[in-house]
């Protein structure tokens, strides 16, 4: 009886899929960390919702522009390994120079987000609320560096194709973290009641207890051990903090423009009135949610291509992309139905629908959600159609095609709808939906183009 193998498409999606699902409970658990911060400030009412969505995206437009930068270290690991598949110094090298440069860029972000009252001041917002992501910002802005050091670990290991570990330290900062916000921002366990200050606190921590916990793991396990991460860190090595940078930055710029939009909506929020801007940020929330499924796929994306991309295996490069773009579309049509389907048992994870104070900011909240719904299949194209590009370590391109998306097309859509033709904060989400698709369609364009732009070796 002849023996059946199984397809090179069969092998590549049970080999991608195997990566995503670990890096994709990863993500919801990051967000659902970022989530049980509103949830808490929920109980202390809606203006400590809005000015800790505020305090928030700012602190997040740094994060996530730091984040891009050493996401670098993911195309170079995956790549090196496709080249050697037992490669160590190379590896580390990368991760040393990672690291490296993000402490540099950590420095001169403290100094921006200390002034975040003065600089959302500067931007037009509300006072009090200015004042009250000013509080925020004076404990959260210290969990900058230790975050960025667990997401250069947490890539490695992914790059590693061994992304467990990184998830389970952050399923256990989920009660860890809760645990913090409790005594810190209510003032339990003998902690004094410190509000939004104590909000910031309890986030620097849990950043803090991420990092050393899967540092820890690293320095146990044997197949971490043997790379050998722990010394050396600042030995000069300008060749590979070259590459970091020159992979990195436009990685960074991209993440940012794409933030900076969402956050740019928020101040466009808080132009319209607290309502908008409390709804949202819950709006927000749900949907950066449901986004951790397709930036988890981009990410198992970015290593699977960059292995195929390493050993000059053009079909590979095509199979693991194509096969990404697929799952994660369609996953997005299932979370768009969600969306449609309960919007309001949604938002009622974040506001008591019950409490009449809160029925406008329901309202919005919900129509906003069903633009989201909306959007969601060019959301996914969009990260997913990124993380493949990144896979073949082409990211300045899409770095133009993000200015373009998102602030040309996103914003400006989203202005002259929300004040000109006066639909207010649902022209808004409808820009964020323009600019998302114009992004998706471009990227999913490159990709398909890839060898004809010669993307590719073989």
């Amino acid at each position: 009886m002849a023996l059946t193998h199984p397809s090179p498409w069969r092998i590549e999606a049970t080999a991608l899929v195997a990566l995503a699902l670990p890096m994709i409970a990863g993500n919801i658990a990051w967000s659902a960390i970022a989530a049980t911060d509103l949830l808490l400030l929920g109980r202390l009412g809606a203006e400590a919702v809005a000015a800790g969505a505020l305090g928030i995206n700012l602190f997040h437009a740094l994060l996530l522009f730091g984040m891009g930068l050493v996401t670098a270290a993911s195309p170079l690991i995956a790549s090196e390994r496709g080249r050697r598949r037992h490669s160590v110094r190379d590896v580390r090298r990368t991760v040393h120079q990672t690291l490296r440069a993000a402490t540099l860029f950590v420095i001169p972000a403290w100094a921006i987000l200390w002034q975040s009252e003065a600089i959302l001041l500067a931007m037009g917002q509300d006072a009090d609320l200015a004042h009250g992501a000013g509080q925020l910002m004076r404990g959260l802005q210290w969990a900058l560096l230790p975050f960025l050091g667990f997401t250069t670990l947490r890539t490695f290991i992914a790059a590693l194709e061994r992304p467990v570990w990184g998830l389970l330290i952050m399923l256990a900062a989920i009660p860890f973290n809760v645990l913090a916000g409790w005594a810190l921002i209510f003032g339990h366990l003998g902690f004094p009641r410190l509000g939004l200050f104590g909000a910031g606190l309890a986030s620097t921590a849990s950043s803090c207890f991420l990092f050393l916990g899967l540092l820890a793991v690293i320095l146990i396990d044997r197949r971490f051990r043997r790379y050998r991460l722990v010394g050396r860190f600042w030995s000069r090595d300008r060749e590979r903090h070259a590459q970091v940078w020159a992979l990195g930055l436009p990685i960074a710029i991209t993440l940012g423009f794409e933030t900076t939009v969402f956050n740019a909506s928020a101040l466009l929020m808080g132009l319209i009135d607290r309502d908008s801007l409390a709804a949202h940020a819950v709006a927000i929330q749900i949907a950066a949610l449901v986004f951790m499924v397709p930036m988890g796929i981009g990410q198992a994306a970015t290593i699977r291509v960059g292995l195929a991309y390493g050993r000059h295996d053009r079909a590979g490069v095509g199979r693991a992309g194509w096969l990404a773009l697929l799952i994660g579309t369609g996953f997005a049509c299932c979370a768009a139905l969600a969306l449609i389907l309960l919007p309001r048992t949604l938002v009622s994870a974040f506001l008591d629908l019950n409490d009449p104070a809160n029925a406008r900011t329901v309202q919005l909240a919900v129509s906003f959600l069903a633009v989201a719904a909306l959007f969601q299949l060019v959301d996914a194209a969009q990260a997913v159609g990124a993380g493949v590009l990144r896979g073949v370590q082409d990211t300045r391109v899409p770095m133009i095609f993000a200015m373009i998306g998102y602030w040309v097309v996103g914003i400006g859509v989203g202005t002259i709808l929300a004040f000109p033709l006066r639909m207010a904060g649902l022209g808004i989400w409808l820009g964020l939906a323009a600019g998302l698709g114009s992004v998706a369609v471009l990227l999913v364009t490159r990709w398909s183009l890839r060898e004809r732009l010669g993307l590719v070796r073989g």
